[in-house]
């Protein structure tokens, strides 16, 4: 619902509606806190209308697509794909996402949250001027949940067609014969997969020397193999160059790792370098605040996600690292800002217990450190990792992957947990339970996993560094 204009006095004045913005409303308001969300646009933010939601859609029908092509060239299922009908498959994203959406609104008029439309404007610590509408006083906090946008390169300008950033890319019209992908992390990968399941020739540029390069590089690698059987070209450590726009599409010269000049001609360049906060026009000077050098406002106290100004608090991708910029960590960021100004205790983040996912074909799933996390910070590990074809389930599936786990040596804790292959999304919640309550491996695997699962690949991993493994030495 929107209030009526004039000034208005709440206890907490939420600025962003997106998974950090409405999940900090919810929870405060559910604590009986007296609380007012202004959004410039839909309520549900990235995630919802231009990110997770449309995209794991697209990746759903995605995975249909190759299914059929399995079931013909490995199971001899006589099925082909006579064609994709894009106009009815954007009907059915756009119906999850609108129902999505009346969902997050539903909520919040339930709770009480009072909504307000348009651009907002700080004007003190307490303050703030929704343009053209109203003036706003908290009597407890601000909460700054603004977001993030897509960066982009120097001398490219999305035009919505040919040059497409990942808000955008989904909303291209058609689907292209051929894409570049600028970008190997998880944005990048799951574009690339997507655009190869629907029989895009896509060439993926990572300027790192490897994909999903904050991932353990034994993911990276068991992604990268994934990825290039399936006739993506990757080009890891590789930088564009220069990009040419045609009438119809674009042509780019790639500087290659090996120092060779390639050009890449594609109907679509697709660039997902990243994403930068989102703080333009908050006025932040007016508060008192002030950005670091890439953007971010920056926490003094991150038990409870309060800046150097007292009663401003900041969740989701405004946030520096450690904060992750994914929409689950800020739903915890929401509740953990919601229940400090209530007044209840609450944990701090453990985002070394929060999931990282990339929904390509294959899938990862990794959460805790990696290997080298592990051994920087300075632990002395014992690792062990085991293909997915491994157990029979992973056989059936044919696609590969693996599970690998970091653990303390000498039977200590489980550090992190490493997953690729068919499925491993939903895989992860175990691995997260794992790492989140400090458990050793011999904790594990006094547990029985289901056989035939995908997860018995998990389970073996842990038998074995517990002493205890059947099919591994």
């Amino acid at each position: 619902m929107t209030i009526d204009t004039g000034i208005h006095t709440s206890d907490v004045i939420v600025i962003g509606g997106g998974t950090g913005g409405y999940s900090t409303a919810l929870r405060a308001a559910s604590l009986g806190l007296d609380v007012v969300l202004i959004e410039r646009d839909k309520v549900g933010g990235t995630c919802l209308h231009r990110g997770c939601i449309p995209s794991k859609a697209m990746l759903h029908a995605a995975e249909l697509v190759d299914g059929i092509a399995e079931a013909r060239e490995r199971w001899g299922v006589k099925a082909t794909v006579d064609s994709v009908d894009w106009g009815a498959l954007v009907a059915t994203r756009d119906d999850i996402v609108a129902r999505n959406h009346k969902g997050v609104e539903a909520h919040l008029a339930h709770a009480g949250v009072r909504v307000v439309r348009g651009g907002a404007r700080l004007t003190g610590p307490r303050t703030v001027r929704v343009e053209g509408v109203q003036d706003l006083t908290a009597r407890r906090a601000i909460v700054l949940a603004t977001g993030s946008r897509p960066r982009m390169l120097p001398g490219l300008v999305p035009d919505g067609r040919r040059v497409v950033t990942s808000d955008d890319a989904l909303f291209a019209p058609g689907l292209p014969a051929s894409v570049l992908v600028l970008g190997g992390g998880a944005i990048g990968v799951e574009y690339a997969s997507f655009h190869r399941s629907m029989g895009a020739e896509v060439t993926l540029v990572e300027a790192a020397d490897r994909i999903v390069p904050l991932e353990d590089a034994d993911v990276s690698r068991h992604l990268t193999r994934g990825l290039k059987k399936r006739g993506i070209d990757v080009q890891a450590g590789a930088r564009l160059l220069d990009a040419e726009l045609l009438d119809d599409g674009v042509r780019a010269r790639v500087r290659t790792a090996r120092g060779e000049t390639r050009t890449v001609t594609a109907d679509r360049l697709l660039v997902a370098v990243g994403r930068a906060p989102v703080t333009e026009g908050l006025d932040l000077a007016a508060a008192g605040l002030t950005t670091d050098e890439r953007g971010f406002v920056a926490p003094a106290d991150w038990n409870r996600l309060e800046t150097a100004v007292p009663g401003v608090h900041v969740v989701g991708d405004l946030l520096p690292p450690p904060s992750l910029g994914l929409a689950h960590a800020s739903f915890e960021e929401g509740l953990l800002v919601a229940e400090t100004l209530a007044g209840v205790p609450s944990a701090p983040v453990d985002y070394a217990a929060v999931p990282r996912v990339t929904y390509s074909s294959p899938q990862t799933a990794s959460v805790g450190l990696t290997e080298a996390e592990a051994r920087a910070r300075g632990h002395e590990v014992a690792v062990n990792t085991m293909p997915l074809t491994a157990v029979a389930k992973g056989m059936v599936h044919g696609q590969g992957g693996m599970v690998k786990v970091v653990a303390e040596a000498g039977g200590g804790q489980v550090l992190g947990v490493h997953l690729v292959g068919p499925h491993v999304s939903e895989m992860i919640a175990e691995s997260q339970l794992i790492v989140g309550w400090d458990a050793e491996p011999a904790d594990v695997a006094r547990h029985v996993h289901a056989h035939p699962t995908l997860s018995e690949a998990v389970g073996e991993v842990f038998l074995t560094l517990a002493g205890r493994g059947l099919h591994q030495q």
